[in-house]
């Protein structure tokens, strides 16, 4: 029994160590790369605030401008694939799809016109769950689409950020005629994105779109420096081979045992292997989900189950076009 109690008392002291000095091998170390991969997780985590106790606002704008002067990398990405829904009525397919560190589902959809944009009939008041867009918008599938900001902290996705397109109508903007990272389809079904005005949106025929950031390839170059420095994360994002086939990717994230998540390269990379010619990330975080046919087909990192978010990507069925795009 005491050497029991010997042993445990051990394990703690050095558990209780290791905790103790981590934040300063991590922060004061020598581990640039560590440094910048810890900063960039937290930043873009729902508590982001935590990092200015770690380092100072300067510090922390150091590290991610030299970060940003980083050559652009591109690894291909070797991920364990399964086919597990095959819908031909709607020309869709989803995928389990594994690489190092994470797991997720891929989404393709042969038609480009079944994507519209669903948003929360509660504008400016809360947001809604995905199962409920989806279900309401009649469409058989969605995934979270952009950002949206929180302006009396009850993060209840009541505000769509930057501009948010729906059926050709800006329906919200925050932005006045500043330009926003546009991420969405035009008229023929085109996946678009470019920083517009609400001008060059509607000059465009931008039909369906969100604001969100960064863009991940254009026109097959990859936009993604070194990890992309925000770290291991669930991911969400949005992408369109050359033929129009729309390519959706959701990564679990934030699950020791099951999924650490995914960096903007990893996500970026991914795309790259499905045969994207432009892809986005879209918001990710608590954010991310996938839903098919009213089935939450990820693992969602939220314990409380469906995050209440502004707007989804919905897939309707093929029926619903009845031969008419937008």
């Amino acid at each position: 029994m005491k050497r029991l109690f010997i042993c445990l008392y051990f394990i703690s002291f050095n558990l209780i160590l290791f905790l103790l000095i981590a934040p300063f091998v991590i922060f004061y170390g020598p581990f640039e790369s560590l440094k910048l991969f810890t900063i960039g997780t937290i930043l873009t985590s729902r508590h982001p605030q935590v990092a200015e106790f770690l380092l100072s606002q300067e510090e922390i704008a150091k590290l991610i401008q030299s970060y940003n002067e980083s050559i652009i990398t591109v690894e291909p990405v070797i991920l364990g694939k399964e086919h597990i829904i095959i819908d031909r009525e709607n020309g869709l397919k989803i995928e389990n799809i594994s690489g190092k560190y994470f797991r997720g589902k891929v989404m393709l959809i042969n038609n480009p016109h079944q994507i519209t944009l669903a948003v929360t009939k509660e504008l400016g008041i809360a947001g809604q769950r995905l199962t409920d867009l989806v279900a309401e918008s009649k469409a058989i599938a969605g995934i979270n689409a952009g950002g949206f900001y929180d302006p009396n902290a009850q993060g209840n996705g009541a505000y769509p950020d930057g501009i948010t397109v729906q059926e050709g109508l800006v329906i919200h903007n925050n932005i006045g005629n500043e330009a926003a990272n546009i991420i969405g389809f035009d008229q023929n079904g085109k996946l678009v994105l470019s920083s517009m005005t609400v001008h060059e949106i509607s000059k465009q025929k931008i039909q369906n779109a969100v604001t969100f950031y960064p863009n991940l390839l254009l026109e097959g170059k990859p936009q993604i420096k070194g990890d992309g420095g925000w770290g291991l994360a669930p991911r969400t994002g949005i992408g369109q081979r050359p033929d129009g086939t729309v390519i959706l990717v959701v990564i679990d994230g934030r699950q020791p045992g099951w999924s650490m998540g995914a960096t903007l390269r990893d996500l970026m990379n991914i795309f790259i292997e499905y045969g994207a010619e432009n892809a986005a990330n879209l918001d990710g975080g608590s954010s991310s989900e996938m839903v098919y046919k009213g089935q939450i087909l990820n693992k969602l990192w939220n314990i409380y189950g469906e995050r209440y978010i502004p707007t989804a990507f919905v897939i309707l069925p093929q029926s619903s076009l009845a031969g008419n795009s937008y």
